[in-house]
């Protein structure tokens, strides 16, 4: 994945900053499921900016900040190995995407609810969206979800990885 960053000089004029690969972020316990953190930050953004990339503290965005990156969700079938050891998995969870592992369901895979309004578009493949009592949306390449803050979970039953982009808003919930 290719990331492109603008910013702005002390003059006022506008410049490229960064133009590079971004690797993605995998975990032994989702074999297949690929994060690529674009950008985000804890804070509204303010303009003008150099274009430095701002601090995050977790995953998921404070209610002040947002999210952008993409993920992959693998096809129907893939598992983690037998022998993973789980205690070790979650250390890696945490230290990788600290906060993911604080809003997952241990006893529903998948299921997890966030302090945030998500902005989701299918850009490949296909997968559906779970929430309460089994309820389910099927998307395909091209669909879009605002997912305000509730419980759900991405389930691909194809054959192919689905990739999705996603804009994430913090929340505050009352």
């Amino acid at each position: 994945m290719r990331r492109v960053v603008t910013g702005m000089t002390a003059a006022g004029k506008s410049v490229f900053v960064n133009d590079g690969a971004v690797e993605p972020i995998t975990l032994a316990m989702a074999p297949g499921v690929e994060w690529y953190e674009i950008w985000g930050d804890d804070a509204a953004p303010r303009l003008p900016s150099e274009g430095s990339a701002p601090y995050v503290h977790g995953y998921f965005p404070r209610a002040e900040g947002f999210r952008f990156g993409f993920f992959t969700v693998p096809p129907v079938g893939v598992a983690p190995p037998a022998d993973l050891d789980m205690a070790a998995a979650v250390a890696e969870a945490n230290e990788k995407l600290p906060g993911l592992m604080d809003v997952q369901e241990m006893d529903n895979p998948g299921m997890h609810r966030t302090d945030t309004v998500d902005y989701i578009v299918v850009m490949s493949g296909d997968v559906s969206l779970e929430l309460d009592d089994g309820q389910t949306v099927h998307l395909r390449a091209g669909d879009c979800v605002v997912q305000n803050g509730t419980r759900h979970a991405w389930r691909n039953t194809s054959r192919t990885p689905c990739v999705m982009a996603y804009a994430l808003a913090g929340a505050r919930r009352t």
